[in-house]
This record gives C-alpha cells, structure tokens and sequence, in this order.
C-alpha cells in the first residue's frame, strides 16, 4: 500500500519509478518524457533535429539574472532552431521553493521567459530525476560524467540528441565562446 502511494505521489509530481532502482529504460534523449511547468506530457522526441540547452533554473539565486540571457538568446536563435528547456531545481540551499505556478509567474514577469520550462524536478541526490541521470552519467550520456555543480548548468545537446559540452553555471551563454558552440551545432 505504501509503494502505491509514493508511485500515486511520484506520478502527481512528474518523477519516474525508477529513481535509484538500477538501469534507466531510456537510451536516448528522445525516450524521455517529462512534465511541462503547466503539467502537461512532453515528449523530447518533438525537439527531434533542434539544438537543445538543457538548464536547471531557480528564482532565489544569485545567477537567477541569467534568465534575461536565455531568453535574449532564445529569440535570437529560436527561428534558427534552437531550444531552451529550463527545469526548475531546488537542490542548491532552497532557491527554488515555489511551485510550478509560481515559478512560471516569476519568470513571465520579470524576465519575460517564452522557451519552455518544465515542472519542478530535482536534478542531484537520491531523488535526481532520469532525464539528469541521463545528463550527467557517462554511461548514458557517452560523453562524460558531469554532475550539477549549481542552478544554472547548462547541457548542450545536438541536433541527432546526443549531449556535446557541459556548460558551467557561471558562464553565461552570452559570452562569445558559448555563442560560438550554439552557432556551430546550428549549422551543422
């Protein structure tokens, strides 16, 4: 009865049942499906083709300000064929507190944010949800292990879904060197 209801409570909060039980299922990006920030189902596999920079965002940090640069960047590249989907964490000193609604008003708001952002997970720990798993295992991701070091690392995923550089949450994507990334998987 208990195991029912964590998986009834897992399944209300967008966590997969497979949190610290061996082997994920998922072997590409494109097998996961996570929750939007408005709680509907969305299938990675409809970024199929697009660069993806997959972040963990929160609204309490001292990084928070790096919304106004995803969002100038998102306009800039979006036609282009970039993504960003921004995943709300709460995993570094409680900067994340709010809850989906929240969070979603705080971003229109303040930073006028229109890439899609994704329901609450938790991106570290035991309860690090798969799509991280995924990210920051090498044996999943084929490129390296990677934890999240803080809020606002940023995973560059390729146009065929595969993960190409880990991008530190102090750097910003304005700086050249990251544009100069985004700009080459775009072209290719």
């Amino acid at each position: 009865m208990i195991k029912k209801i964590i998986l009834s409570v897992g399944s209300i909060l967008g966590i997969s049942a497979c949190h610290g039980q061996g082997e994920l299922k998922e072997t590409s990006l494109y097998d996961f499906t996570v929750k939007s920030i408005s709680g509907k189902d969305v299938a990675l596999s409809q970024y199929k083709g697009k660069v993806m920079l997959i972040v963990n965002v929160a609204s309490k940090c001292g990084l928070t300000p790096q919304y106004k640069d995803l969002e100038a960047l998102y306009q800039k590249y979006k036609d282009q064929g970039l993504v960003i989907l921004g995943f709300p964490a709460n995993n570094f000193l409680w900067q994340e507190p709010g809850d989906d609604s929240t969070i979603q008003s705080f971003c229109k708001a303040n930073y006028g944010v229109s890439f899609d952002m994704f329901s609450k997970i938790s991106v570290k720990g035991s309860d690090q949800a798969p799509l991280y798993q995924f990210l920051t295992q090498k044996k999943y991701n084929k490129l390296e292990d990677h934890a999240v070091s803080w809020n606002f690392q940023k995973f560059l995923v390729n146009k065929e879904g595969q993960l190409v550089r880990v991008i530190e949450p102090r750097t910003k994507v304005s700086q050249e060197e990251v544009i100069q990334w985004i700009e080459s998987e775009l072209k290719k």
